[in-house]
Protein backbone atom coordinates (compact mmCIF):
# COMPACT_ATOMS: atom_id res chain seq x y z
CA UNK A 1 0.00 0.00 0.00
CA UNK A 2 1.20 3.51 -0.86
CA UNK A 3 1.43 5.10 2.61
CA UNK A 4 1.67 8.71 1.42
CA UNK A 5 -1.32 8.35 -0.90
CA UNK A 6 -3.40 6.54 1.71
CA UNK A 7 -2.69 9.08 4.42
CA UNK A 8 -3.31 12.03 2.12
CA UNK A 9 -6.73 10.60 1.30
CA UNK A 10 -7.35 9.77 4.97
CA UNK A 11 -6.67 13.33 6.16
CA UNK A 12 -8.79 14.77 3.38
CA UNK A 13 -11.61 12.63 4.77
CA UNK A 14 -10.90 13.81 8.32
CA UNK A 15 -11.44 17.37 7.12
CA UNK A 16 -14.71 16.40 5.46
CA UNK A 17 -15.81 14.71 8.69
CA UNK A 18 -14.78 17.68 10.85
CA UNK A 19 -12.32 15.58 12.82
CA UNK A 20 -9.88 16.68 15.48
CA UNK A 21 -6.93 18.79 14.29
CA UNK A 22 -8.81 19.86 11.14
CA UNK A 23 -10.89 22.70 12.59
CA UNK A 24 -9.54 26.21 11.91
CA UNK A 25 -8.96 28.68 14.73
CA UNK A 26 -11.48 31.46 15.28
CA UNK A 27 -11.16 35.07 14.18
CA UNK A 28 -10.98 35.96 17.88
CA UNK A 29 -7.85 33.81 18.23
CA UNK A 30 -6.31 35.54 15.22
CA UNK A 31 -7.05 38.98 16.66
CA UNK A 32 -5.44 38.04 19.97
CA UNK A 33 -2.37 36.87 18.08
CA UNK A 34 -2.20 40.14 16.16
CA UNK A 35 -2.20 41.91 19.51
CA UNK A 36 0.78 39.86 20.66
CA UNK A 37 -1.13 37.29 22.72
CA UNK A 38 -0.54 34.14 20.68
CA UNK A 39 -0.41 30.49 21.61
CA UNK A 40 -0.28 27.19 19.74
CA UNK A 41 -0.15 23.51 20.59
CA UNK A 42 1.89 20.70 19.06
CA UNK A 43 0.31 17.94 21.17
CA UNK A 44 -3.30 17.21 22.11
CA UNK A 45 -3.86 19.68 24.92
CA UNK A 46 -1.01 21.72 26.40
CA UNK A 47 0.12 24.95 24.80
CA UNK A 48 3.73 25.42 23.83
CA UNK A 49 5.47 27.64 26.43
CA UNK A 50 5.83 31.21 25.19
CA UNK A 51 9.54 31.27 26.06
CA UNK A 52 10.15 28.48 23.53
CA UNK A 53 9.62 31.11 20.82
CA UNK A 54 11.74 34.17 20.03
CA UNK A 55 10.53 37.32 21.77
CA UNK A 56 9.53 38.84 18.43
CA UNK A 57 8.13 36.79 15.56
CA UNK A 58 7.84 39.63 13.08
CA UNK A 59 9.89 38.87 9.97
CA UNK A 60 10.89 35.36 11.05
CA UNK A 61 10.63 32.69 8.40
CA UNK A 62 8.55 29.88 9.90
CA UNK A 63 7.84 26.43 8.48
CA UNK A 64 4.75 24.68 9.81
CA UNK A 65 5.67 21.10 8.93
CA UNK A 66 2.87 18.55 8.46
CA UNK A 67 0.81 21.22 10.15
CA UNK A 68 -2.21 21.92 7.97
CA UNK A 69 -5.66 22.47 9.40
CA UNK A 70 -5.87 26.23 9.86
CA UNK A 71 -4.37 26.22 13.35
CA UNK A 72 -0.65 26.82 13.99
CA UNK A 73 0.15 28.52 10.68
CA UNK A 74 -2.46 31.30 10.76
CA UNK A 75 -1.78 32.06 14.43
CA UNK A 76 1.93 32.53 13.79
CA UNK A 77 1.24 34.54 10.64
CA UNK A 78 -1.01 36.84 12.64
CA UNK A 79 1.84 37.27 15.13
CA UNK A 80 3.97 38.64 12.31
CA UNK A 81 5.87 35.59 11.05
CA UNK A 82 6.48 34.80 7.37
CA UNK A 83 4.74 31.40 7.37
CA UNK A 84 4.86 28.45 4.99
CA UNK A 85 2.65 25.44 5.72
CA UNK A 86 3.54 22.02 4.30
CA UNK A 87 1.07 19.16 4.54
CA UNK A 88 0.25 15.95 2.69
CA UNK A 89 -3.48 16.73 2.69
CA UNK A 90 -4.75 19.30 0.22
CA UNK A 91 -7.93 19.79 2.24
CA UNK A 92 -5.92 20.48 5.39
CA UNK A 93 -4.04 23.18 3.50
CA UNK A 94 -7.34 24.61 2.32
CA UNK A 95 -8.20 25.19 5.96
CA UNK A 96 -5.12 27.41 6.30
CA UNK A 97 -6.04 29.25 3.12
CA UNK A 98 -9.58 29.72 4.43
CA UNK A 99 -8.37 31.39 7.64
CA UNK A 100 -5.90 33.53 5.70
CA UNK A 101 -8.64 34.80 3.38
CA UNK A 102 -11.16 35.23 6.20
CA UNK A 103 -8.82 37.24 8.42
CA UNK A 104 -6.61 39.00 5.88
CA UNK A 105 -3.43 37.02 6.51
CA UNK A 106 -0.55 36.19 4.20
CA UNK A 107 0.87 32.69 4.24
CA UNK A 108 2.06 30.11 1.72
CA UNK A 109 0.86 26.52 1.47
CA UNK A 110 2.63 23.61 -0.23
CA UNK A 111 1.33 20.07 -0.60
CA UNK A 112 4.16 17.68 0.15
CA UNK A 113 5.68 15.07 2.43
CA UNK A 114 7.35 15.94 5.72
CA UNK A 115 10.13 13.50 4.77
CA UNK A 116 11.08 15.22 1.51
CA UNK A 117 11.40 19.01 1.44
CA UNK A 118 13.25 19.20 -1.88
CA UNK A 119 11.30 22.34 -2.81
CA UNK A 120 13.21 24.31 -0.12
CA UNK A 121 16.82 25.41 -0.23
CA UNK A 122 19.20 24.72 2.64
CA UNK A 123 18.88 27.02 5.67
CA UNK A 124 15.63 28.63 4.55
CA UNK A 125 13.85 28.95 7.93
CA UNK A 126 14.38 30.40 11.40
CA UNK A 127 11.77 28.22 13.11
CA UNK A 128 10.00 24.94 12.40
CA UNK A 129 6.76 23.93 14.11
CA UNK A 130 5.98 20.23 13.76
CA UNK A 131 2.86 19.10 15.65
CA UNK A 132 2.25 15.40 16.35
CA UNK A 133 2.15 13.93 12.84
CA UNK A 134 5.22 11.80 12.20
CA UNK A 135 3.24 8.74 13.31
CA UNK A 136 2.01 8.86 9.71
CA UNK A 137 5.41 8.14 8.12
CA UNK A 138 7.22 4.79 8.11
CA UNK A 139 10.63 6.24 8.98
CA UNK A 140 10.99 9.35 11.14
CA UNK A 141 14.73 9.86 10.64
CA UNK A 142 14.38 11.59 7.23
CA UNK A 143 11.97 14.05 8.86
CA UNK A 144 14.63 15.20 11.32
CA UNK A 145 17.32 15.31 8.64
CA UNK A 146 15.20 17.44 6.31
CA UNK A 147 14.19 19.72 9.17
CA UNK A 148 17.86 20.25 10.01
CA UNK A 149 18.77 20.88 6.39
CA UNK A 150 16.19 23.63 5.81
CA UNK A 151 16.71 25.28 9.22
CA UNK A 152 19.26 28.03 9.71
CA UNK A 153 22.12 27.73 12.18
CA UNK A 154 20.75 28.30 15.72
CA UNK A 155 17.25 27.80 14.29
CA UNK A 156 14.58 26.21 16.47
CA UNK A 157 12.55 23.03 15.94
CA UNK A 158 9.43 22.61 18.10
CA UNK A 159 8.06 19.10 17.67
CA UNK A 160 5.17 17.07 19.02
CA UNK A 161 5.87 13.35 19.45
CA UNK A 162 3.74 10.33 20.30
CA UNK A 163 5.16 8.13 23.05
CA UNK A 164 5.40 4.70 21.36
CA UNK A 165 3.93 3.13 24.49
CA UNK A 166 0.55 4.05 23.01
CA UNK A 167 1.04 1.42 20.31
CA UNK A 168 1.77 -1.64 22.44
CA UNK A 169 -1.88 -2.09 23.42
CA UNK A 170 -4.77 -3.74 21.61
CA UNK A 171 -7.08 -0.93 20.44
CA UNK A 172 -10.18 -3.13 20.32
CA UNK A 173 -9.60 -4.31 23.89
CA UNK A 174 -9.03 -0.75 25.08
CA UNK A 175 -12.43 0.18 23.63
CA UNK A 176 -13.85 -2.49 25.96
CA UNK A 177 -12.02 -1.06 28.95
CA UNK A 178 -9.07 -3.46 28.93
CA UNK A 179 -5.39 -2.62 28.56
CA UNK A 180 -3.91 -5.66 26.86
CA UNK A 181 -0.32 -5.63 25.61
CA UNK A 182 -0.26 -6.94 22.04
CA UNK A 183 2.31 -5.17 19.85
CA UNK A 184 6.05 -4.50 19.84
CA UNK A 185 7.85 -1.21 19.24
CA UNK A 186 8.67 0.04 16.67
CA UNK A 187 5.09 -0.48 15.52
CA UNK A 188 3.84 -0.55 11.93
CA UNK A 189 0.29 -0.95 10.64
CA UNK A 190 1.78 -2.43 7.47
CA UNK A 191 3.49 -5.22 9.40
CA UNK A 192 0.78 -5.81 12.00
CA UNK A 193 -2.53 -5.62 10.16
CA UNK A 194 -3.81 -8.49 8.03
CA UNK A 195 -4.37 -8.02 4.30
CA UNK A 196 -8.09 -8.02 4.98
CA UNK A 197 -7.72 -5.29 7.60
CA UNK A 198 -5.50 -3.20 5.32
CA UNK A 199 -8.14 -3.46 2.62
CA UNK A 200 -10.70 -2.21 5.12
CA UNK A 201 -8.42 0.75 5.87
CA UNK A 202 -8.16 1.50 2.17
CA UNK A 203 -11.91 1.35 1.61
CA UNK A 204 -12.76 3.38 4.71
CA UNK A 205 -9.98 5.92 4.00
CA UNK A 206 -8.33 5.38 7.38
CA UNK A 207 -4.80 6.61 8.03
CA UNK A 208 -1.92 4.18 8.47
CA UNK A 209 0.14 4.72 11.62
CA UNK A 210 3.63 3.92 12.87
CA UNK A 211 4.96 3.92 16.43
CA UNK A 212 8.59 5.07 16.29
CA UNK A 213 11.05 4.25 19.03
CA UNK A 214 12.04 6.97 21.47
CA UNK A 215 15.60 6.52 20.26
CA UNK A 216 14.58 7.47 16.73
CA UNK A 217 12.47 10.33 18.02
CA UNK A 218 14.98 11.89 20.42
CA UNK A 219 18.42 10.61 19.42
CA UNK A 220 17.27 10.96 15.84
CA UNK A 221 17.01 14.72 16.35
CA UNK A 222 20.42 14.83 18.03
CA UNK A 223 22.02 12.84 15.21
CA UNK A 224 20.51 15.29 12.71
CA UNK A 225 22.37 18.17 14.37
CA UNK A 226 19.98 19.31 17.09
CA UNK A 227 20.48 19.98 20.79
CA UNK A 228 17.36 19.41 22.90
CA UNK A 229 16.66 22.55 24.94
CA UNK A 230 13.09 21.97 26.15
CA UNK A 231 10.76 19.10 26.97
CA UNK A 232 7.24 18.50 28.33
CA UNK A 233 4.57 15.80 28.30
CA UNK A 234 0.85 15.78 27.48
CA UNK A 235 -2.06 13.35 27.07
CA UNK A 236 -5.47 13.02 25.43
CA UNK A 237 -7.15 15.00 28.20
CA UNK A 238 -8.71 11.97 29.83
CA UNK A 239 -10.35 10.48 26.74
CA UNK A 240 -8.02 7.46 26.63
CA UNK A 241 -7.52 4.85 29.36
CA UNK A 242 -3.78 5.43 29.38
CA UNK A 243 -4.30 9.05 30.43
CA UNK A 244 -4.91 7.77 33.96
CA UNK A 245 -1.51 6.06 34.03
CA UNK A 246 0.98 7.87 31.82
CA UNK A 247 1.30 10.75 29.38
CA UNK A 248 1.40 9.58 25.79
CA UNK A 249 2.64 12.75 24.10
CA UNK A 250 5.99 14.52 24.26
CA UNK A 251 7.00 17.95 23.02
CA UNK A 252 10.60 18.92 22.40
CA UNK A 253 12.32 22.19 21.67
CA UNK A 254 15.60 21.72 19.82
CA UNK A 255 18.21 24.09 18.42
CA UNK A 256 20.22 23.34 15.31
CA UNK A 257 23.92 23.58 16.02
CA UNK A 258 25.96 23.76 12.84
CA UNK A 259 29.27 21.97 13.12
CA UNK A 260 31.99 23.18 10.74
Amino acid sequence: MDVLKQNSIAWDKKVEDGGNYTRPVSSETIEKSRAGDFGIGVTAGRMVPRHWFPKILSGLKVLCLASGGGQQGPVLAAAGADVTVVDLSLKQLEQDQYVAKRDGLTLQTIQGSMSDLHFFEDESFDLIVHPVSNVFVENVLPVWKEASRVLKDKGILIAGITNPLLYIFDDEEEDKGNLIVKHKIPYSDLETLTEEKLEQYRESKRALEFGHSLEDQIQGQIDAGFVITGFYEDNFGGSRMLDHYINTFIATRAMKIKVD
